[in-house]
C-alpha cells in the first residue's frame, strides 16, 4: 500500500524560505517520479514540480521556477521540496505525489499523501 507523509510546512514571511519533505513506502522509490502539488479551498491539485525516478531531469510549473527546488535521497525514499523568496500566492496545502511512470512526459500522479500546511503572511 503507498504511503507518502508529508512534513515540514508552517508559517513564513514573504520572502522567506521552506523545506518539505515526503516519506514515501509500500512500493519501489526509485522506479516512479515524484511530483509535488498544491491546493487552495474551493480548488483542485496543482501540479507545481517533479523529478525523474533516477533524479536525471527536474520540471517545475512557470510560477515557481527559480524559486523551488526538487531533490530526491533514494537511499530513504525521500523527496523534498527546498522553497525559497516565498509568495503569499504560495500559500496552499502541499501534497507530494507518486507519479504513474518513471520518466513521463507529462507528470500524472495516481497516489498523494495528506499533505502539509504552507503559509505565507506578514
Amino acid at each position: 500500500q503507498v504511503r507518502l507523509v508529508e512534513s515540514g510546512g508552517g508559517l513564513a514571511q514573504p520572502g522567506g524560505s521552506l523545506r518539505l519533505s515526503c516519506v514515501a513506502s509500500g512500493f519501489v522509490f526509485d522506479t516512479y517520479a515524484m511530483s509535488w502539488a498544491r491546493q487552495v479551498p474551493g480548488k483542485g491539485l496543482q501540479w507545481v514540480a517533479g523529478i525523474y525516478a533516477d533524479g536525471s531531469e527536474t520540471h517545475y510549473q512557470d510560477s515557481v521556477k527559480g524559486r523551488f527546488t526538487i531533490s530526491s535521497d533514494n537511499a530513504k525514499n525521500t523527496v523534498f521540496l527546498q522553497m525559497n523568496d516565498l509568495h503569499p500566492e504560495d500559500t496552499a496545502l502541499y501534497h507530494c505525489t507518486k507519479v504513474n511512470q518513471a520518466r513521463p512526459l507529462v507528470f500524472e500522479y495516481d497516489s498523494w499523501g495528506p499533505g502539509t500546511q504552507v503559509t505565507v503572511s506578514s
